[in-house]
């Protein structure tokens, strides 16, 4: 009787946890950096991939995740719906990053690219 009350449940399970990856919220992206150079001219890309940056995500001053970029620049995290603050810790040189709030939604992975403004000028 436990084995066929069990075997029953294992398609449940099994269900639960695929809708569970249907709904998933969070982001991703890329981040760039610029300017790379203090001349910048028309053909000439001046910014680049932020390569091993750390993004920060918080919600009511509370840090809820973070990710480091790749070599490329690209970034991926799941968050709650809802607004966060984003930051890069411990960069004082240029602007900072933008944007600097973002929203998620709920059952949504969107996609939102951030500039990293490097301070040269």
């Amino acid at each position: 009787m436990a084995a066929l009350c069990l075997a029953a449940l294992v398609p449940m399970f099994t269900f639960t946890g695929a809708a569970v990856g249907i709904h998933a919220s969070g982001l991703r992206g890329v981040v760039m950096q610029g300017p790379t150079r203090p001349v910048c001219r028309a053909n000439d890309p001046c910014e680049a991939p932020a390569r091993g940056v750390l993004l920060q995500f918080s919600r009511a001053g509370k840090i809820v995740a973070q990710v480091k970029t790749t070599q490329t620049g690209k970034y991926s995290v799941k968050l709650r719906a809802g607004s966060y603050a984003v930051k890069v810790p411990r960069r004082r040189v240029g602007t900072g990053l933008t944007p600097r709030v973002v929203r998620v939604l709920r059952g949504r992975i969107a996609e939102i690219d951030f500039h990293l403004d490097t301070g040269i000028q």
